[in-house]
């Protein structure tokens, strides 16, 4: 048995579980973090890097405006540079209809602290002459930005380690129970752990875990298409996504300083969760090059010099997990984030701490809780039976 002092258990060393892990040490609880892999290696480490509010679904606002907060203070809270930066974001469009959403979408009252303007006509070309000849509009938000994911994860990481959090990568978990007022969880390799409390943060993953307490999810797991051109003049100050209900016009880009664009979108892959892979498919790049040359013709004859993919999780709602077990005292999750999760990574991890510590939280979860799939839950005891036979 290892670390039988431990008040938690987080398993899940991505931003969520990290950030977690920070905030629980800050309050004073010991923390164990066990990752399968590496830190961040996985949807934290390998996604856009959006650090966007609007176009969210308007109840998980409360929580994306209180993570931009924590992104705002990140280099003095953490000690870490993770490239922030509040460049603003652009969401466009190429119809008419699609504009009266974007006016919706500015006008409802839980969007007001992004301070959203919808430009047209020369207005909008004044101000974003990049944009091509098919955009209609563009809703502008101002704080909204971009950041680095794969500094993101493991600078949390070794912040939490320096406030006293024990971090164990290369930990796959093949089983978790509880026994008494302890959860038991053990690795493939045969190492046991105990605390009173536990926490899930294991992206696609999640589901797996959360089975074994006779509480599953349906969620699938998704592989972005993700790629980045060489460097070049830098011109565009914004991150860019489209607004469409045609997932092959659903193109989004951001430039970095140093001249590269990084872009993704409009397609996805199927990753294998057994193998923890997920393709780069061709057939992404080629749907994403001619929508990336309609929205911001200047990029028509950029070279495009690597591709990625990454290993997400998809909630059948499009909502995540968060918040306790429906079932379980002492069992918390917070994984499922739909490949919108980066922005919203240390918020969730402040209001995971705040609900851990006090039993409630100032930021409204409840669109997001496990019980809404108390359907497809099974008795405890039959969950707990079939994962001790496994």
């Amino acid at each position: 048995m290892n670390n039988p002092h431990a008040d938690i258990i987080i398993v899940g060393a991505g931003i969520m579980g990290t950030s977690a892990a920070f905030f629980l040490r800050r309050r004073g609880y010991s923390v164990l973090l066990l990752e399968r892999g590496l830190v961040g290696q996985h949807a934290s480490g390998t996604n856009f890097g959006n650090v966007r509010r609007q176009g969210r679904f308007l109840p998980q606002l409360a929580l994306a405006n209180r993570s931009r907060e924590i992104w705002g203070r990140l280099p003095e809270l953490i000690g870490d540079d993770i490239e922030f930066i509040p460049s603003g974001h652009l969401r466009v469009c190429f119809r008419p209809e699609e504009i009266t959403r974007l006016e919706t979408y500015a006008q409802a009252p839980e969007a007001r602290e992004l301070g959203l303007r919808i430009y047209q006509g020369a207005a909008m070309r004044a101000l974003f002459p990049y944009l091509g000849p098919d955009v209609m509009a563009a809703s502008h938000a101002p704080f909204d930005g971009h950041a680095n994911p794969r500094l993101s994860a493991p600078a949390f990481a070794r912040a939490a380690v320096r406030e006293g959090v024990e971090l164990r990568e290369n930990t796959e978990i093949s089983t978790v129970d509880k026994v008494g007022e302890l959860f038991h969880v053990t690795s493939v390799s045969g190492e046991q752990f105990q605390a009173p409390r536990l926490l899930v943060t294991a992206g696609a993953w999640g589901s797996r875990l959360s089975t074994q307490f006779g509480e599953p999810v349906p969620m699938q797991p998704h592989g972005p298409q993700m790629a980045v051109t060489e460097p070049l003049p830098y011109v565009f100050k914004e991150v860019v996504g489209v607004l469409s209900d045609v997932t092959e016009e659903v193109i989004y880009f951001r430039q970095i300083p140093r001249g590269n664009v990084i872009f993704g979108g409009c397609y996805r892959s199927r990753p294998n969760l057994d193998t923890l892979r997920a393709a780069a498919e061709p057939k992404g790049l080629l749907i994403q090059l001619p929508q990336l040359k309609r929205v911001a013709p200047a990029l028509a004859r950029a070279n495009v010099i690597r591709t990625w993919s990454g290993v997400e999780g998809y909630v059948v709602d499009d909502r995540p997990i968060m918040g306790p077990s429906h079932q379980v005292d002492g069992l918390y999750y917070a994984f499922g984030f739909c490949g919108h999760g980066f922005q919203l990574g240390p918020g969730v991890g402040d209001v995971m701490a705040e609900l851990i510590d006090t039993g409630t939280t100032s930021t409204p979860i409840e669109p997001f809780l496990i019980s809404r799939f108390a359907q497809y839950q099974a008795p405890l005891d039959v969950a707990l039976a079939g994962s001790l036979a496994r």
